[in-house]
């Protein structure tokens, strides 16, 4: 799941739509696109989620659902992303079966247990610190949570995808991800940049450039 270095969350704003922040999002180059609204109507959801869809399928992007699990299964999305108040992982693989990606939020090393047990394919990890797209936050991580959950994970033998989210900008992608996450998910600091297209962008050369240093690092380390 190389797609997964960013995951583009998408958000509704006074400037755009969430079709709008999709669009521009996988024109800078995103190919993992979360389909998230929280305060919608099923239909409303549906009806957007059906454009973003046949979107991501015209630029090869997966398709991922927030919480609504019947409608993710009814449209053939890529899978589903679940929050701690969404239907639990376990439940939603029994219903969607293996065919689907199935992520789960996690903020403590127990959350991140219990979701692999449960068989999700991901972990959205965080928040990272304090932000405004997202209600009832739980407590931030900040650099030293990642570390320490990251670590508690190597010594236990847990390898799944990790994704940072929450609040992160593109100054800190390096410090981020050399705290051993897969990945970062992001929203708000490319819908609020000047040109979100162009922001993607350099946010992915970002990420490319850490995780190739960081597999650097790993081969020489391993001499």
């Amino acid at each position: 799941m190389n797609a997964m270095n960013l995951q583009f969350i998408t958000h509704f704003t006074e400037k755009y739509s969430y079709f709008d922040s999709a669009r521009m999002a996988l024109e800078g180059g995103c190919r993992w696109i979360q389909l998230r609204m929280k305060d919608a109507s099923k239909e409303a959801v549906e009806a957007e989620a059906v454009r973003v869809q046949q979107l991501c399928k015209e630029y090869g992007a997966t398709f991922i659902i927030d919480d609504h699990v019947e409608l993710a299964k009814k449209l053939g999305a890529d899978g589903v992303h679940l929050g701690k108040n969404d239907m639990p992982v376990a439940e939603a693989r029994c219903f969607l079966g293996k065919e689907f990606i199935i992520g789960g939020t996690a903020n403590t090393f127990d959350d991140v247990c219990m979701h692999v047990n449960s068989g999700a394919d991901y972990i959205g990890m965080g928040p990272f610190r304090y932000t405004t797209t997202k209600k009832n936050l739980s407590p931030v991580l900040g650099m030293h949570g990642y570390k320490d959950i990251l670590t508690r994970m190597k010594a236990k033998g847990i390898v799944i995808p990790v994704v940072a989210i929450g609040g992160i900008t593109l100054g800190d992608i390096k410090d981020v991800m050399r705290t051993g996450v897969s990945g970062i998910a992001l929203s708000g600091s490319i819908l609020k940049a000047s040109s979100p297209v162009d922001e993607t962008h350099w946010i992915i050369n970002k990420i490319n450039n850490e995780l190739k240093y960081i597999s650097t690092k790993k081969a020489h380390s391993s001499y």
